[in-house]
């Protein structure tokens, strides 16, 4: 097993250029310490024309040419230039993949580069990371090693449906009154016809299931706003090429709810290593009274408990949606994770000027929402 950073070989490359060592990537997937479906190749190069512009990653090697560390990252300002690790709205977490044999010396061999390379900022973010996961934990040691500082910003937790290790969670996730509720809504929903959830993992049956989720989200309030995947080429593209790339690899579970063969909600979810993502929900919003997406999310989350292969899965929730949270009973934390590399980075003028930009973001989205608001009400 190796053990210092210098028995490691760190290198720069862009985004788009990874599809050539995409056979070490996937290899790499099946190692991390923490699964991230977003940096998946199917996904990450599928996205990478529409989200990907000015990405790369720092590639660490093991000494007989292994992969053993991949950071997406690209250069911003916010407003001193740091290197922050890549997100996107339809990819909401920023945990880098790291073998799980050698953590910590696989992240000192990325600070070690970025250290090393004049180019680069010595301040580095890591968007909605995990904060008591392995990757945070060895961060934390190789900063120590250096002296190197971090500072979190807009910490919060997602639900998540986490069943591993407990054999009576089946039975206990929901309470009696809450079966009884959605049994009840069941019926109403079904009425005179018939009520059923199709889940599919074959590529064909993905396939299907995402072509009515396109429909059902063209048709509800995205649609209205303008912001829904089949709206936009590029977004619809890549939906497709990443979903269906990785229904090629069994780490897709699509469902659907039919009422009299008709569907009326669909879901997408993730998988990658030992972990799965509540990534995309949409439903007719002719039946929301009867809760269509919430049905089909408890069919979801019972075929997910019931699959040994999945020890949790990630809401992928911002703050203050509700449903999830309202069954869905553990909580993963994340946060946005500011770092210095060397203790010459101006971490303390970084940390005030980030809190700053947050705060006048914030402001701004308050007055935007109250303007639209008074706007609606004038109508």
């Amino acid at each position: 097993m190796l053990a210092p950073s210098t028995a490691l070989r760190a290198e720069w490359r862009p985004l788009t250029g990874l599809d050539t060592v995409i056979d070490a990537w996937a290899d790499l997937t099946r190692r991390a310490a923490e699964p991230n479906v977003f940096y998946e190749p199917a996904f990450a190069l599928n996205a990478a024309s529409t989200f990907g512009r000015g990405v790369g990653a720092i590639l660490v090697w093991s000494a007989d040419g292994e992969l053993v560390g991949l950071f997406p990252l690209r250069r911003t300002r916010r407003p001193l230039p740091v290197l922050t690790g890549w997100t996107h709205p339809f990819a909401p977490l920023g945990t880098p993949l790291v073998d799980r044999d050698v953590l910590e010396p696989t992240i000192a061999a990325a600070l070690d580069y970025v250290a090393a390379e004049s180019h680069l900022p010595k301040l580095m973010m890591f968007p909605l990371m995990c904060c008591d996961g392995p990757v945070g934990a060895a961060l934390d040691g190789a900063l120590a090693s250096r002296n190197g500082r971090s500072c979190l910003f807009a910490a919060h937790t997602r639900p998540l449906l986490s069943p591993a290790g407990n054999p009576g969670y089946a039975d206990t996730w929901l309470s009696g009154t809450r079966r009884r509720e959605y049994a009840r809504k069941r019926r109403q929903l079904s009425g005179d016809g018939a009520l059923a959830s199709e889940i599919e993992s074959s590529p064909d049956g993905v396939a299907r299931i995402l072509t009515d989720f396109f429909a059902l989200e063209a048709r509800g309030w995205k649609g209205r706003a303008g912001t829904a995947a089949t709206q936009h080429s590029d977004v619809e593209r890549f939906i497709a090429g990443a979903v269906l790339g990785l229904a090629q690899q069994g780490k897709i579970i699509a469902a659907r709810l039919l009422r009299d063969g008709t569907p009326i909600a669909a879901i997408l979810v993730l998988c990658s290593g030992h972990g799965a993502w509540g990534w995309k929900v949409a439903y007719d919003e002719a039946f929301a009274r009867g809760s269509p997406g919430v049905l089909l999310l408890l069919d979801v989350s019972e075929h997910l408990i019931a699959n040994p292969d999945i020890a949790w899965t990630d809401s992928c929730t911002a703050p203050g949606q509700p449903v999830f949270g309202s069954f869905w009973r553990e909580r993963r934390a994340v946060a946005d994770r500011l770092i210095a590399v060397t203790p010459q980075a101006p971490f303390g003028l970084a940390c005030r000027l980030e809190t700053w930009r947050r705060g006048f973001e914030t402001m701004a989205r308050q007055t935007r929402d109250r303007l639209r608001a008074v706007t609606a009400k004038a109508k």
